[in-house]
C-alpha cells in the first residue's frame, strides 16, 4: 500500500484582499485534486467580486484589480457555498486537504462563510473531520535548523517543486501538494508511518510550539506582535458588546 505522500490528496488556496483574517475578504480561491502522485490534477477555480474595495498593495501581489473584479466576478454567497461544499466532500471520503499556513486561509472562509452564509466551515463539514497537511508546519518541524525564509516559494526552491506564477491561488495550490508530497519523500522513514490523521494531530502541537517561540522571539526583540497558536483555524472571536 502506498505512503499517503504518494496516494491521493487536494489542495486549496486563496487571494485576498489583505493578510487580516477578520475583516479581509476573498478574491479567488482553488480547489485542486489529485489521485495520486505524478497525476494530472484537477482544479476548480473561482473569481470573487468581494463587494469591498481592493487595496492597490493587494493587487500588486496577486494581480487581480477591483474593476477586473466587479466585471469578471462572482458574489460571495454562492462562491463560499460551493467552495465548502467542495472541502467537505473531500472531507468525507478522508482525502487529506493541503494548505499552506492553514490557519490563514481556513479561517478566512469560515469568516466568508459567517458573513454571507450565516454558517461556519465546522457547520459545512458536517462532523467530518478535516484532515489538513500544511507545508509550512511539516517544513519548520522537520528541518527547524535550517535557516532562510520559508514562503511557499522558498520551500518550493528546497524541495525542487515549479512553482510559475506565484499568488495564483491555482498555482500555489498545486506548488503546495508537491511540496508536501516532496516533504514526505525527504522524511519518509519519520512520517511514513503516520497516518494522515495522526499527522494532523501532530501538526497542531508543533504549530503551537512553533507559536510559542516565534511569540519568545518577539518579546526578546521588543515588538508586540502576537503569535496565535491555533491550527488549522483560529477560533471566531467573541463578539464585541
Amino acid at each position: 500500500m502506498p505512503c499517503w505522500f504518494e496516494g491521493p490528496l487536494a489542495a486549496f488556496d486563496t487571494e485576498t484582499t489583505g493578510v487580516d483574517v477578520e475583516r479581509d475578504r476573498i478574491v479567488s480561491a482553488a480547489f485542486v485534486t489529485q489521485s495520486q502522485a505524478g497525476a494530472s490534477p484537477l482544479v476548480t477555480r473561482w473569481l470573487v467580486n468581494p463587494g469591498v474595495p481592493v487595496p492597490e498593495e493587494s493587487t500588486a501581489i496577486h494581480g487581480l484589480s477591483e474593476e477586473h473584479l466587479q466585471r469578471h466576478g462572482r458574489w460571495p454567497a454562492p462562491v463560499m457555498e460551493e467552495v465548502a461544499r467542495a472541502l467537505a466532500g473531500h472531507a468525507t471520503r478522508g482525502i487529506p486537504l493541503v494548505v499552506m499556513n492553514a490557519p490563514f486561509d481556513l479561517t478566512l472562509l469560515d469568516r466568508e462563510l459567517r458573513r454571507h452564509r450565516a454558517s461556519s466551515l465546522a457547520g459545512y463539514l458536517g462532523g467530518a473531520p478535516l484532515c489538513v497537511l500544511d507545508p509550512w508546519v511539516l517544513d519548520r518541524h522537520l528541518d527547524r535548523y535550517r535557516k532562510g525564509r520559508r514562503t511557499l516559494v522558498d520551500l518550493c526552491g528546497e524541495y525542487g517543486v515549479a512553482l510559475t506564477e506565484a499568488h495564483d491561488a491555482a498555482a500555489d495550490a498545486i506548488a503546495a501538494l508537491e511540496v508536501v508530497r516532496a516533504v514526505g519523500r525527504r522524511f519518509a522513514s519519520r512520517l511514513d508511518r503516520l497516518s494522515p490523521a495522526e499527522l494532523h494531530a501532530r501538526q497542531a502541537v508543533w504549530h503551537a510550539a512553533q507559536a510559542r517561540g516565534l511569540q519568545a522571539w518577539f518579546a526578546r526583540n521588543g515588538s508586540d506582535e502576537e503569535c496565535d497558536p491555533a491550527w488549522p483555524l483560529r477560533p471566531e472571536l467573541p463578539a464585541v458588546a
